[in-house]
């Protein structure tokens, strides 16, 4: 099933993977007001939508994304209010790149051309980054007089170093994608970096999707809690898989070596 939703993004659905194309390609995917709501708009719609095990994120055309569109968000009209909480703790531009973290499935980030800015920081959401080896980074905001306000600062903590992330921000200079991954940011390079993002996103669909979403939630949940409460959380959601069918069925399938058919 393919799905264009907005005008700015496009959703493909088959065999439990959401693919996901930021489809601004004649600007790079840079973000306008439209496009920030068109994106929370999108995860909204993926949170709710049965059957999804997997999401895979892109960018058509010539890069992932460029970062704010200037040229629309100038003069302070965006429409876009920082002040109010519309998805829990975030706000709206915010949840654009904190809501992929929150999906309760995990998300795959394809990346190419440039991430830049919000676009790093919408990359910085997924649970893993697959990029090109010529893609182009930069936590971009202090270029512009700004400071990173898209839910960076708070998914960037479980992925470098404080002096790393303090040094690429105060700067904001540039970097490749090498550096990236020696830095965390990337989980690894791949010269077809949706295809290697598609063949990751079937082998987790083909996982029971109960023990996923459970270990989504342990992962997301080490970021803040005590060591006390991430051994109880991981008894819990072991008490919440163990003997059910679809956990029964992951054995079986295994053990007859055949694909598994599971009840999401």
């Amino acid at each position: 099933m393919t799905d264009r939703l907005t005008d700015r993004l496009t959703l493909a659905v088959d065999g439990g993977i959401a693919d996901v194309r930021l489809n601004r390609a004649d600007k790079m995917n840079a973000l306008d007001p439209a496009m920030f709501d068109q994106i929370a708009g999108m995860i909204d719609r993926l949170a709710s939508m049965a059957g999804v095990r997997v999401v895979v994120l892109s960018g058509e055309g010539r890069a992932f994304c460029a970062g704010l569109d200037m040229a629309s968000m100038a003069g302070g009209g965006s429409g876009l209010s920082l002040d109010t909480r519309t998805h829990g703790p975030a706000n709206g531009p915010q949840q654009v790149a904190w809501g992929w973290r929150t999906l309760p499935v995990p998300v795959i980030c394809a990346v190419h051309g440039v991430a830049f800015g919000g676009g790093f920081q919408i990359m910085s959401g997924a649970d893993i980054r697959i990029a090109h080896p010529a893609t182009r980074f930069a936590i971009r905001e202090t270029h512009w007089g700004l400071v990173p306000d898209m839910a960076g600062i708070a998914l960037w903590r479980g992925l470098a170093r404080d002096d790393v992330l303090r040094e690429l921000t105060y700067t904001a200079r540039e970097f490749d994608a090498a550096e990236a991954a020696q830095l965390g940011f990337v989980t690894r390079l791949a010269d077809d970096p949706h295809a290697a993002a598609m063949t990751l996103a079937h082998d987790i669909a083909a996982k029971n999707p109960d023990a996923i979403r459970g270990s989504k939630r342990l992962f997301n949940l080490a970021a803040d809690a005590d060591a006390a409460t991430i051994l109880r959380a991981e008894s819990d959601e072991q008490l919440k898989v163990i003997r059910t069918a679809n956990q029964i069925e992951q054995v079986r399938a295994n053990m007859e070596k055949r694909a598994a058919s599971f009840v999401d």
